[in-house]
C-alpha cells in the first residue's frame, strides 16, 4: 500500500472533475442555491449538517467527515458518519484526528515565534542549532550544513530529501505499524536512500525531512520538549486549544476525547504507533474546531507578536521565486475566492479566507483518494458561507 496519496506540495493540483464528481459538486451545492421568496431558508447550521450528511452518502469509502466553520457571526461545529466501520460508534464533532502535515503550520510559526523573541535568525545556518549527531548525519548525506538555513527548511528549499515520500518508508510504515521511530532513525532513512535534491534555496522540494529538523532546533532551543515548544511559543491556553496534542510525546488532555480511527483504504491504522510522523512535520492529534479556532488566530495576528512576522511567514502569494514562498502554509483558489491553507495526509484540511473572513476546517477519517471529495466539500461550504 503506497502512503503517499497526498500531494506534496500541499496545493492541490487542477483537474478536470469527471462527469460524477460534477455531479456531486452540484449535489453538494444545492443547498446554497437562492430560495424563492417565497420559500423559507434554513438557517446556516442547519444547511451544513445536510451537506454533510450529503457528503457521507455520495462517498461510502469515506467512514465519516467532521467540519468546523468560523466567521464574524458563527462558531459551529458538525459531524457525519462513523468514526469506527468495526463498531459504527457515530462520529462526533469534538472527535480527535492525526492531524499530520497540518502540524507544520504549528512548526512554523512556533519558529517564528523565536525568531521574534530574537533566539534564532532565519538565515541562521542549521549548524549553529542541530546537535552534534544529527550534524553528522547530514554531512554523511551529503549536505553542506553551512549553506542550509532556517528559512530553508521552512520554505521546502533545503534540497534535503523527504523520507516520508519514499516508497520504502511507506511501505515499512505498513509492514511494521507497531515500530517506534525515532527522529534520528528518520534522518538517517533520508540519507541512505537519497541524495541532495537541489541546492539550498534554489528549487522548492516538499521535505518531511526539514520539519523534523526544525523540531530538533524547537526543542535544543527552548531547552525543553516540544510539546511544552508548541504549547508555550503558541499560547495554546490563550486560544483554547484544549483538544489539541502531540500524540505519545506529552498526555492526552483530560477532557479530550478518543481519537477516531482513521483508515488507509480498508487498513484500520488506529493502533499504528504514531512516531512515523510525529517530530514536527507531524504528529499533533486535534479536532476540526480547535484547527479552525489556531488558522483564524494565526491569520488574524494573536500568535505571531508583529504584523511583519506574519508577512514573512506568508510570503507571496502565487510566488514562483524560492525566496519569496511562504513558511508552513500555503495559498489555494476555491472558485474565486484565495485562501491560506495546510492539508494532512490522513484528509485533513484548514483553509482561511481573508476577503469573506471564513475559516473552515475539514476532516474525513480516510486517506486514500479524497483530495477531489474534499475539495468540492471545502468548495461547498465556502459557497453557502459566502450566500449567508
Amino acid at each position: 500500500m503506497n502512503l503517499d496519496t497526498r500531494s506534496r506540495s500541499r496545493k492541490r493540483r487542477a483537474t478536470a472533475l469527471p462527469l460524477a464528481a460534477l455531479a456531486l459538486a452540484v449535489s453538494l451545492s444545492v443547498q446554497a442555491a437562492p430560495a424563492p421568496a417565497a420559500v423559507t431558508v434554513a438557517p446556516l447550521p442547519t444547511r451544513l449538517d445536510q451537506l454533510l450528511r450529503n457528503f457521507t452518502r455520495a462517498h461510502p469509502s469515506i467512514p465519516g467527515v467532521a467540519l468546523a466553520v468560523r466567521t464574524p457571526t458563527l462558531s459551529w461545529a458538525g459531524a457525519a458518519g462513523v468514526a469506527d466501520r468495526a463498531s459504527r460508534k457515530p462520529l462526533t464533532a469534538g472527535a480527535g484526528f492525526r492531524i499530520a502535515s497540518v502540524t507544520k503550520t504549528f512548526t512554523a510559526a512556533a519558529i517564528l515565534r523565536l525568531v521574534e523573541d530574537g533566539r534564532l535568525a532565519l538565515n541562521d545556518p542549521i549548524r549553529q542549532h542541530l546537535s552534534p549527531a544529527t550534524l553528522a548525519l547530514l554531512r554523511r548525506g551529503g549536505y553542506n550544513v553551512d549553506r542550509i538555513r532556517i528559512k530553508h527548511l521552512l520554505q521546502h528549499t533545503s534540497g534535503l530529501y523527504d523520507y516520508a515520500g519514499d516508497p520504502a518508508f511507506q511501505t515499512l510504515v505498513v509492514s511494521h505499524p507497531h515500530h517506534h521511530w525515532t527522529r534520528a532513525e528518520q534522518v538517517r532513512f533520508a540519507m541512505k536512500h537519497g541524495k541532495p535534491l537541489a541546492q539550498p534555496g534554489a528549487v522548492f522540494h516538499y521535505s518531511d525531512t526539514g520539519y523534523v529538523l526544525l523540531g530538533e532546533i524547537l526543542e535544543r532551543r527552548t531547552g525543553g520538549s516540544l510539546a511544552t515548544a508548541y504549547r508555550t511559543l503558541l499560547h495554546f491556553n490563550q486560544l483554547g486549544l484544549v483538544n489539541t496534542y502531540l500524540e505519545t510525546l506529552e498526555p492526552k488532555p483530560p477532557h479530550a476525547n478518543q481519537r477516531a480511527h482513521q483508515y488507509l483504504d480498508t487498513i484500520d491504522t488506529a493502533g499504528f504507533d504514531p512516531s512515523f510522523d510525529l517530530y514536527g512535520g507531524g504528529g499533533l492529534v486535534s479536532t476540526v474546531d480547535d484547527l479552525a479556532r489556531f488558522y483564524r488566530a494565526l491569520l488574524g495576528g494573536h500568535v505571531l507578536k508583529n504584523p511583519a512576522t506574519l508577512r514573512t511567514m506568508l510570503g507571496k502569494p502565487r510566488s514562483t521565486y524560492p525566496r519569496d514562498l511562504a513558511m508552513g502554509i500555503f495559498t489555494e483558489s476555491i472558485g474565486q475566492t484565495d485562501c491560506w491553507h495546510h492539508d494532512g495526509f490522513w484528509g485533513t484540511t484548514v483553509l482561511h479566507c481573508p476577503r469573506s473572513n471564513a475559516t473552515v476546517a475539514i476532516t474525513v477519517n480516510q486517506a486514500s483518494d479524497v483530495d477531489a471529495a474534499i475539495h468540492q466539500l471545502d468548495a461547498a461550504v465556502l459557497r453557502l458561507v459566502n450566500r449567508t
